[in-house]
C-alpha cells in the first residue's frame, strides 16, 4: 500500500499540468466567445474536466506530501489553493452548463469567476514551483544588480573569518565549514529545495545524504561525494557547485577536505583537532594596507594625466580605490631639475616618484618637498651626492628611499637617521663603505640596505644538465 501511495504521489508533477491546461484553454475560449456566447456548453465541459483533473492533482499532491517527508508548512498554501482552484472550476462549469436548475449560479458574475480562477491557477502554480525548484527559481537568471533594485536579492551569508589571536578556539564546522556550505551549496540543497534529495543546512541533513547515498565517508575525503565533486573538472557533469554558480576557492575546498579528514566533527575546535595555523591564513581579516597616507585627495582629471603623459612621464593610479598616483621618468631620461615644475598640478596626489637614471642634481631636494604625501622616492643611478638632503625631512610620509648607484656621501647618512617615518634606504653601489656587521634596526630606526648579498651554495648548484 505504501508503495502505491508513493507511486501515485510522484505522479502529481505529471497530473498537475492537466487541470492547468484545461483551465487556461477554457478561459481563453471564454474570452474569445465573450460577445457571441455560442460555445458556453463546450467551455463548460472543459471546466468540468479541469475540475476532475484538479481533484486528482489534489489527491496525488496530498499523497506526495505524506510519502516524501515534506513539512506541512511548506505545502499548506499550495494544497489549500489547489482545492479552491478545483472548486472554482466546478463553479464555472455549473455557471455555464449545469444540467439542473440552481438559483444562485445565475447570480455569480462570470467575469469575477474568470479572473478569480486565473489568479488561483497562476498563484497555486507559482507556489508549486517554489516547492520543487526553490523560491528564487524564476528570478535566479537575473543579474544581481537587477535583483537588488527589485529588492529580491538572494540571501547573503557572511564569508568565514577567524580571529588571528584566538584562531585555535574556533570550531571547525561552525566557524568555517558551515559558512562555506551556506555560501556555495545551500541555495540548492535546503529544506525547501532538496536537489538530489540532499540538505546541507544542518548536521542531520549532511549525515543523511541524498538520493545517491551518504555524501561523507569519515576520514576519507577522496571517497566523500561532498569533497570529491568539488574537485572534479568544471566541465564534468557531476561537478559541484554547477559551473554557472560561484565556485569555492582553493582554500575553502581545502577546509572541506580537512574537516572530512578529521572525522567531520561538528563540535571540535581547531586547537582540539591539532590543525596547523597555515591552513587558515586566508580566513584571517586582511590587514589594512598602510603603505600610503590615510588622507583624502581630489581625483586627477583625465585631461591633466594626458598632459603629463604628453611630456614623457609614465602615470598610473596606485589602485582603483585611491586617487593617489605613481609617476615615473622611465621614458624620460632627460628629466632635469627644471622639469620638476611639470608635475606641480598633481603634487598632492603623487605618493610614488621614480626619478632614477635621470639628470637630476642635489638641487632637486628642495623641489621635492612640495609633494606633501610622497611615500616612495627613487633616485637611483643619478648624480646626487646628498648635499641638502636634510630638506626631505619635511616629508612626513616618506618611508622608502632608493639611492643605489648614486654618488651619495657618507656624512649625509646622519641626516637620514632623523627622518620621522623613513624605514628603508637602499645604498648599493654608492661611495659609502658597507659595515662589517649589520644589525637589524630597532623599531622606529631606519634600515640601511647595502646590498651585495651572497646566497649559500646548495647541492643542486653543481648539477650539470
Amino acid at each position: 500500500m505504501e508503495v502505491i501511495q508513493q507511486l501515485i504521489g510522484r505522479l502529481h508533477t505529471v497530473v498537475v499540468h492537466l487541470p492547468i491546461g484545461f483551465i487556461i484553454a477554457g478561459l481563453l475560449l471564454q474570452w474569445y466567445d465573450r460577445k457571441n456566447n455560442e460555445w458556453s456548453k463546450i467551455i463548460g465541459l472543459i471546466f468540468q474536466w479541469g475540475f476532475i483533473f484538479a481533484t486528482v492533482a489534489c489527491v496525488s499532491g496530498y499523497l506526495l506530501y505524506k510519502s516524501e517527508g515534506y513539512s506541512f508548512d511548506t505545502v499548506k498554501f499550495h494544497l489549500w489553493l489547489g482545492i479552491v482552484t478545483a472548486l472554482f472550476s466546478l463553479l464555472m462549469y455549473l455557471r455555464l452548463v449545469a444540467p439542473f436548475k440552481i438559483d444562485f449560479r445565475e447570480r455569480l458574475p462570470l467575469v469575477l469567476l474568470s479572473f478569480s480562477l486565473l489568479f488561483l491557477i497562476s498563484f497555486t502554480g507559482h507556489l508549486g514551483g517554489n516547492i520543487t525548484h526553490g523560491s528564487d527559481y524564476l528570478i535566479e537568471p537575473l543579474p544581481s544588480s537587477i535583483k537588488t533594485v527589485l529588492g529580491i536579492g538572494p540571501e547573503v551569508y557572511e564569508m568565514p573569518t577567524l580571529d588571528e589571536d584566538h584562531w585555535e578556539e574556533a570550531v571547525l564546522y561552525t566557524d568555517l565549514v558551515q559558512p562555506i556550505l551556506n555560501n556555495r551549496c545551500v541555495s540548492c540543497h535546503n529544506a525547501k529545495k532538496e536537489k538530489g534529495e540532499l540538505q546541507l543546512e544542518e548536521e542531520n541533513g549532511i549525515l543523511k545524504g541524498g538520493e545517491d547515498g551518504e555524501v561523507i565517508e569519515p576520514n576519507d575525503p577522496e571517497n566523500s561525494a561532498l569533497y570529491a565533486r568539488m574537485i572534479l573538472p568544471l566541465e564534468h557533469e557531476d561537478h559541484m557547485p554547477p559551473k554557472d554558480k560561484t565556485q569555492p576557492s582553493i582554500e575553502e575546498i581545502e577546509i572541506i577536505k580537512t574537516w572530512i579528514a578529521n572525522k567531520n566533527s561538528f563540535d571540535k575546535s581547531l586547537g582540539e583537532l591539532g590543525l596547523k595555523k597555515e591552513l587558515f591564513y586566508s580566513f584571517f581579516p586582511k590587514k589594512k594596507d598602510d603603505t600610503y597616507p590615510d588622507v583624502t585627495v581630489a581625483e586627477v582629471s583625465a585631461d591633466t594625466i594626458a598632459a603629463i603623459k604628453k611630456n614623457g612621464f609614465h602615470v598610473e593610479k596606485i589602485s582603483e580605490e585611491s586617487n593617489f598616483i605613481k609617476v615615473s621618468c622611465i621614458n624620460k631620461p632627460s628629466f632635469a631639475d627644471g622639469d620638476f615644475d611639470l608635475l606641480s598640478s598633481v603634487k598632492n596626489q603623487i605618493v610614488y616618484l621614480d626619478l632614477g637614471e635621470t639628470q637630476i642634481t642635489d638641487a632637486i631636494f628642495e623641489k621635492i618637498t612640495s609633494l606633501p604625501n610622497l611615500t616612495v622616492l627613487k633616485m637611483d643611478n643619478t648624480g646626487i651626492t646628498g648635499k641638502n638632503i636634510i630638506a626631505l625631512e619635511k616629508l612626513g610620509y616618506l618611508k622608502n628611499l632608493n639611492l643605489m648607484g648614486t654618488k651619495f656621501e657618507e656624512p649625509y647618512i646622519a641626516d637620514l637617521k632623523g627622518f620621522k617615518k623613513l624605514q628603508k634606504v637602499y645604498l648599493l653601489n654608492t661611495p659609502i663603505t658597507k659595515p662589517d656587521q649589520i644589525n637589524r634596526p630597532k623599531e622606529g630606526e631606519v634600515f640601511f640596505d647595502y646590498g651585495g648579498y651572497e646566497l649559500p651554495k646548495i647541492a643542486t648548484d653543481s648539477i650539470i644538465y
